[in-house]
């Protein structure tokens, strides 16, 4: 696992870019729960940092493709994943794991 950021980096219903191994993982806090996703909507590839995020998903700004934060399912698309990262707490460090 990766160490990318601190907690305090990323508010609570906030949002943070950070590039791991080349890649640009977006990272979302929702109540003190970071989670980790591509930075990358997979119906045309338009950024997510400036994506809304409510009652668990996270919504595409070009289209409003909704995604699960959780699994990256979109239930309107099944067809389409977002891809998500697990992470792990580690006092005030994130890790993510991009497998």
């Amino acid at each position: 696992m990766d160490t990318v950021a601190t907690v305090s980096e990323v508010p609570n219903f906030g949002k943070k870019v950070v590039s791991v191994s080349g890649r640009e993982i977006l990272l979302v806090n929702v109540k003190g729960t970071i989670y980790a996703v591509e930075n990358e909507c997979p119906h045309q590839g338009s950024p997510l940092a400036a994506a809304i995020v409510k009652d668990g998903f996270i919504s595409c700004p070009r289209h409003g493709y909704r995604f699960n934060l959780k699994d990256g399912h979109c239930a309107e698309h099944p067809e389409l994943v977002l891809a998500t990262f697990p992470v792990q707490l580690n006092g005030d460090a994130i890790l993510v794991d991009l497998g």
